[in-house]
């Protein structure tokens, strides 16, 4: 069974997870660990917990989600994954981090593409990756089916949805990923997003404001 930590790192409050079951493989999922004491923060906990990170996931390439991948790649030698639609956001982290404070900022290549229809596996464990742009052009989620819960970077909120003013953002694009990918799931299952608490896809289909079926 996997188990999920949630820090919230950075100025921008950025929800960072980490997914381990069994077998003590675990994931990093958008690491916005930025200075000293946010990074401790997250190696700690997977000292403590024994764990054995394999892979860093990006669900997209937006600066205060990828703040930690170089230190993440470096620290513990393992892979990082991202969407190939979304190396032009990527391409302009740099730029980015300098524009919103982030001098620390180092940049990190892409070892693997993610795909839809392409499994992530670690452990035990398995996550479905969902091609969700909108938000960004190669903006995924990663489902649990058996847990019904999928950890949905900035698509869904607890009554909002992602940015779609920012460049290469579509609101067509996402009100159709929200609609087609995550409005299609379970009415139970629990969205854990990139900012903010987590919500249902049940409460999100009947509350939201900004998508409706």
């Amino acid at each position: 069974m996997i188990q999920i930590e949630i820090f919230t790192f950075n100025p921008f409050q950025e929800n960072t997870y980490i997914l381990w079951d069994e077998t003590q493989e675990c994931v990093i999922i958008d690491p916005g660990c930025h200075v000293y004491e946010e990074r401790k923060a997250l190696t700690d906990f997977i000292s403590e917990k024994k764990l054995k990170p394999v892979k860093l996931l990006n669900t997209h390439a937006h600066i205060d989600h990828i703040l930690g991948n170089a230190f993440i790649k470096r620290n513990y030698n393992i892979s990082y994954f991202l969407h190939e639609k979304d190396l032009p956001v990527l391409n302009t982290a740099p730029d980015r981090a300098a524009f919103w404070g982030f001098p620390a900022y180092e940049h990190s290549s892409v070892d693997e593409y993610l795909e839809e229809g392409k499994d992530i596996s670690f452990g035990n464990s398995t996550l479905q990756v969902f091609f969700t742009p909108g938000h960004a052009p190669g903006h995924v989620v990663f489902y649990a089916k058996d847990q019904n819960f999928v950890i949905g970077g900035d698509v869904l909120f607890k009554g909002s949805v992602g940015r779609t003013d920012l460049p290469l953002c579509s609101f067509a694009d996402l009100e159709k990923s929200i609609k087609t990918k995550l409005y299609t799931l379970p009415d139970q299952t629990v969205v854990y997003p990139g900012h903010g608490p987590s919500t249902t896809i049940g409460f999100e289909k009947k509350n939201n404001p900004f998508v409706r079926l």
